[in-house]
């Protein structure tokens, strides 16, 4: 699946310039939440091809992780045009995520 990357510091810039929506998943190895969330996040990956969706270690990019303020994982943060449109901690059911990429679609980032 292409449209599911590894985000990087190195590489976030370039995301952010292609790719109008870009849904990001912050996670570690030593959490198992995050381990149950990431199935999901990958079956709506899928299910939106036109959407970048991305994995952001917060073991190894911890100025990313400081930069978009997490504090607990797995943390969900959705980018519209550069612009955080979502941001919220915690497993998130598939039809939830399915509803929440949805209406990302919609959100006009001007008007946040």
């Amino acid at each position: 699946m292409n449209n599911l990357v590894i985000v990087t510091e190195k590489n976030i810039e370039s995301l952010l310039e292609k790719h109008p929506i870009i849904v990001l998943d912050f996670w570690a190895s030593w959490c198992a939440p995050c381990k149950a969330f990431s199935p999901i996040f990958e079956r709506v990956a899928e299910k939106n091809p036109d959407i970048l969706f991305g994995k952001v270690n917060t073991e190894t990019e911890l100025t990313l992780s400081s930069d978009f303020e997490i504090r607990s994982i797995p943390t969900l943060a959705i980018l519209k045009d550069r612009t955080i449109i979502y941001h919220e901690s915690g497993v998130i059911p598939e039809y939830a995520l399915t509803n929440i990429v949805a209406k990302s679609r919609t959100i006009n980032p001007e008007e946040i």
